[in-house]
C-alpha cells in the first residue's frame, strides 16, 4: 500500500480487507471507453460476506470520473432504501471519488460547490461532476454511518473484481440499443 496517502487508508485497506466477513459492504466500480464516450457504473452489496444486492448500469457520453462517482451515488441511494440507519462501508478503488466524499465533498459543499483558483486570481471556479456531487452529499449526508475506504483495484479483491464485471457489463449494454 505504499504511496497511498494516511487519508484514504483505512485500517482495513492495509491488512487485505478482513472484516468485510462481517456487516454490510459496498464495492463500486465505474468504468469509461473513451473511443465511444460510452461508460458503466455497478454496485455489489455484501452483508457478512454474502452478495445480497447489485446494480448496474450505462450512460452514453461519459467520462470516467463520472461513473466512478455514480456507482458511489447508487451504492448510497440502495443503503439509504435498503439499510437505512445501518453501518456501512462503501469500497472504492478511485482515489478521485474517496478524497473527493472523505474531505474535498466538505470544502466544496462550504464554497458554494466551487473551488478556488490556483493561481491566486480570487475568481473560483464550477467543481467538475458538480451535480454528481451535490447529489452523492445529499444521499451521504442521510446516514453518518456510511464510510467511504479505497481498495486497490484489480489486485484479487473479490467484491471489486465483481463490481469491475458489472460495471463493464452497463457499459456493453449500451450497444444493444
Amino acid at each position: 500500500m505504499t504511496g497511498i496517502s494516511n487519508e484514504l487508508r483505512s485500517p482495513a485497506t492495509t491488512i487485505g480487507i478482513p472484516e468485510i466477513q462481517h456487516g454490510l459492504h459496498v464495492f463500486v466500480d465505474g468504468c469509461h471507453e473513451p473511443g465511444s464516450a460510452q461508460g458503466g457504473w455497478a454496485f455489489v452489496v455484501y452483508r457478512d460476506a454474502v452478495e445480497i444486492g447489485s446494480g448496474f448500469g450505462g450512460v452514453e457520453d461519459s467520462a470516467n470520473n463520472s461513473m466512478e462517482l455514480i456507482a458511489v451515488l447508487k451504492a448510497a441511494l440502495w443503503i439509504n432504501s435498503e439499510a437505512s440507519g445501518e453501518a456501512a462501508t462503501i469500497w472504492s478503488d478511485s482515489i478521485y471519488a474517496v478524497k473527493g466524499c472523505n474531505s474535498r465533498r466538505h470544502i466544496w459543499k462550504n464554497n458554494g460547490w466551487k473551488k478556488s483558483s490556483p493561481n491566486g486570481n480570487g475568481r473560483s471556479r464550477t467543481i467538475a461532476n458538480a451535480e454528481l456531487w451535490k447529489a452523492l452529499d445529499l444521499q451521504l449526508s442521510r446516514n453518518a454511518l456510511v464510510t467511504i475506504a479505497w481498495c486497490k483495484g484489480h489486485s484479487g479483491i473479490d467484491g471489486n473484481e465483481r463490481a469491475d464485471e458489472l460495471a463493464d457489463r452497463g457499459r456493453l449494454s449500451l450497444r444493444g440499443t
